[in-house]
């Protein structure tokens, strides 16, 4: 790589978010100037400005240099086709500390807290009695992490049941993992399984406490909520015998009304987390060198700084980050495709943290072919198109709408702009998986029938 790099007027960074435009407050539109490039930037991006005037401030007194060094993005560009910052790009975070420490991971209270005061309300919304989860080592329940049964060894039965003050729960666990959850506090009572196995003690349980509604982990189209494989569901049935049996139900409703819905505080980690992604993103484009520079090396760099902050992937390794300069690749992984003047990029990254959040950003620049100082004026429109239908999109949203509403609203401003068909959906939700639970912004594609999921109505 040169020693100084001939890249300083090629890159202009656009911010997109998963509703198909950038978060630039409307208006915000100028020209950034720095002593070696001109370009058009928006910084509008979800908290970039803020986390130049906060988060990215840099740390004052003892240990300054130790931090700097260990959050340095010169050692994450090392040995990458990349070159010092072409534009002003606050950096994403700059200490003192890890942005999520490990030693504070804060989900413990937070899941402690969801079970005593989300889960009774959303059995309610759901109209289930009662919930029965069985875990297992090597093939868990997905949702094994939310109810306190990560660690489990031989079959466990976790059964929670709706009261008229919350919910009370009962876990049946063999003794090798019985000590373990009664020091997590999580459930009101844990039994040793002894002399019958978890299904038996769910059944006699169920019996004694004779719910109407009782939800299992079975779904169609939800495969968190799908948990519950064939055979254990042949083995539930054939304990609990027919009049029971006929008692059961998808949970699928309930989960999703239990984590579609977050805490404050957990609306602020992921405001956090989408913050640094956003803005990871905007690093990466900076140093981009036309001609040069390969999408794997965008990616290599994100990866380095993620090592930085110790966060890990928010889908499959392999695809995060997805850099893609050339053709529409869909879900795939960076290549070593060398980035182009005259090249739209695209970013779609996302951080893993306390490895149970995650961020699922999208963002797009331009690279200016020689002898442009602003993107053609069809760039500009598409551009400018997909804005309008994000803002749209944003408008539309409120509680009580569909996820459909939304996806229709950005869809008729982008046909009355002369968009091609788009089959992604306009959004989705994020916090847990990339792909949420909840409302899915989408359905109002030609030619196809909405999910379930689209006809949803947005929660407070």
């Amino acid at each position: 790589m040169p020693s100084t790099p001939q890249h300083s007027t090629n890159l202009v960074p656009h911010s997109l978010v998963s509703t198909g435009g950038d978060l630039r407050p409307p208006g915000v539109n100028a020209p950034v100037r720095t002593k070696r490039t001109r370009l058009r930037a928006w910084t509008g991006v979800a908290g970039l400005a803020v986390l130049g005037a906060a988060a990215c401030t840099p740390a004052t007194g003892e240990g300054v240099a130790a931090v700097a060094d260990r959050f340095n993005p010169e050692a994450a560009a090392e040995g990458l086709r990349l070159g010092p910052p072409a534009f002003d790009a606050p950096l994403a975070w700059t200490g003192p500390g890890l942005p999520f420490p490990p030693g504070e991971n804060p989900w413990p209270r937070i899941r402690e807290e969801r079970i005593r005061d989300l889960l009774g309300p959303a059995m309610d919304r759901a109209g289930v009695d009662a919930w029965a989860l069985f875990l297992r080592e090597n093939n868990n329940d997905p949702l094994s992490h939310h109810v306190g049964g990560e660690n489990a060894g031989g079959l466990a039965a976790f059964l929670f049941f709706r009261e008229s003050q919350g919910v009370s729960s009962i876990a049946f666990s063999p003794g090798g993992e019985a000590t373990a959850l009664r020091d997590m506090a999580l459930h009101d009572s844990v039994a040793v399984l002894s002399g019958e196995n978890a299904w038996e003690a769910a059944a006699r349980e169920l019996r004694r406490r004779d719910p109407q509604t009782i939800a299992v982990n079975t779904s169609p189209s939800l495969s968190v909520a799908d948990g519950l494989s064939h055979t254990q569901w042949q083995r539930l049935t054939e304990t609990l015998g027919p009049e029971f049996s006929r008692r059961l139900t998808s949970s699928e409703e309930l989960v999703v009304q239990w984590l579609s819905v977050k805490t404050d505080r957990e609306v602020e980690i992921m405001t956090r987390a989408a913050e640094i992604t956003a803005a990871l993103e905007i690093e990466a484009y900076s140093r981009v060198i036309p001609g040069e520079t390969r999408d794997s090396d965008v990616a290599a760099y994100l990866k380095a700084r993620m090592v930085q902050f110790g966060v890990g992937d928010a889908w499959s390794p392999d695809q995060n980050p997805n850099v893609n300069s050339g053709p529409d690749r869909g879900h795939s992984h960076a290549t070593n495709r060398v980035i182009r003047p005259g090249d739209v990029i695209q970013t779609d990254f996302g951080i893993r943290v306390w490895d149970m959040w995650v961020s699922d950003i999208q963002r797009f620049a331009y690279v200016l072919a020689p002898g442009e100082s602003e993107p053609p004026a069809e760039i500009q429109r598409r551009w400018e198109a997909a804005v309008a239908g994000n803002r749209a999109a944003f408008q539309a949203m409120a509680p009580g709408v569909t996820g459909l509403e939304v996806d229709r609203a950005q869809r008729e401003v982008m046909d009355a702009a002369g968009s091609l068909d788009v089959f992604w959906n306009t959004g989705h939700p994020v916090g847990y998986w990339a792909h949420d639970v909840g409302p899915s912004l989408g359905g109002a594609q030609r030619g196809r029938e909405p999910s379930s999921h689209a006809l949803r109505p947005l929660l407070p």
